[in-house]
């Protein structure tokens, strides 16, 4: 993976712009990187595969018909051996 500056990388930008079509491009600034530059295509990609990923929610991030339903809930008989388990 390529690194650039930020300052370069606004100097640069159509230069950069071809090479993130082969590789992402890691911008710095002050010695760190603070972005990456990707392709269009590459980008699609990350956003379908983080979409495809699992949620998780805190409690207070819940509506109230939400919780209620979670509230409402029963396990399927079939577990019912993991039930006694937990007593």
């Amino acid at each position: 993976m390529q690194t650039a500056t930020a300052s370069d990388f606004s100097k640069k930008f159509g230069q950069y712009r071809e090479i993130v079509q082969r590789e992402p491009i890691a911008v710095t600034s002050h010695d760190r990187v603070s972005g990456y530059f990707i392709s269009a295509i590459e980008y699609e990609e990350f956003s379908r595969l983080k979409s495809m990923m699992p949620k998780a929610y805190a409690v207070e991030e819940l509506d109230d018909d939400t919780l209620n339903a979670i509230m409402a809930s029963e396990m399927d008989a079939r577990h019912d051996h993991l039930n006694k388990l937990m007593e």
